[in-house]
């Protein structure tokens, strides 16, 4: 056992008695850590604020070496989320991106490159940034970075360039566009149209702010994102729903 530290960004909080509970964090150094913070609970725990969901804090903690989970012994708080009292449709997105952390990626398998986007993120959202922009943003980048990321050039079945004007199958199990001989007897596949495909080639492979899409277009890729990421999580996101009753990712 040794102690760490780090910054890491609280994405889920479950009781554990009546003093402590289960923190999860997604950390800049180790990945995903699983962590019990004993006396956080109570009205003058050791914690104050910081363990609030989306407070991004710096922590030291206890690793265990077995499947126990690890002892948070401190945190202390950098941020925190400040825009709930103003506008729920951002803080259902930074829920959003705080499901996704907890759902794609695995315990000790550290990704600073995805902890800084997702702090970008939250960031972005805790300003008022456009949700829609920022959650596909966000998406995008969490699956290029954990290797999901969808083949739009290439035919995830045979390899070959899959050019055209038209409308391409994409393959939600093969993870990416098919060309016509491969998409024959595969199943969970959509139609996407070029714009998509060009929309997500260029949100995910560049740093600089893209123009917007125009709505029918960004209600495509929305379809596309939402089916693609429920396949890879195995069910639907939890808070997909209440972005789609608030009108910004349905």
């Amino acid at each position: 056992m040794s102690l760490q530290k780090t910054d890491a960004i609280v994405i889920r909080l479950v009781d554990f008695s009546e003093t402590s509970c289960v923190v999860t964090l997604f950390s800049r150094d180790y990945g995903k850590i699983a962590s019990l913070a004993k006396g956080a609970r109570r009205p003058k725990g050791p914690f104050d604020s910081a363990l609030d969901l989306l407070t991004v804090c710096r922590i030291v903690f206890l690793h265990k070496s077995s499947d126990a989970l690890d002892i948070l012994t401190e945190a202390k708080m950098v941020s925190r989320f400040r825009s709930a009292a103003t506008s729920l449709p951002h803080l259902y997105a930074a829920y959003y991106i705080a499901e996704l952390l907890d759902a794609l990626t695995e315990e000790g398998d550290p990704h600073e490159e995805l902890f800084e986007a997702a702090l970008s993120a939250i960031t972005a959202l805790d300003e008022l940034a456009d949700v829609g922009a920022t959650v596909v943003r966000f998406e995008l980048a969490t699956l290029r970075i954990l290797g999901h990321l969808p083949s739009v050039d290439f035919c995830t079945g045979c390899g070959v360039e899959v050019a055209g004007n038209g409308r391409v199958a994409f393959g939600q199990l093969s993870g990416g566009i098919l060309c016509g001989q491969c998409r024959e007897g595969q199943s969970h596949v959509l139609g996407v149209s070029q714009e998509v495909l060009h929309a997500i080639r260029e949100t995910s492979s560049s740093d600089q702010v893209t123009p917007p899409l125009d709505d029918q277009v960004r209600g495509e890729l929305r379809g596309v994102m939402n089916q693609y990421i429920a396949h890879l999580m195995g069910r639907r996101p939890r808070m997909q729903r209440f972005l789609n009753a608030a009108g910004q990712v349905g």
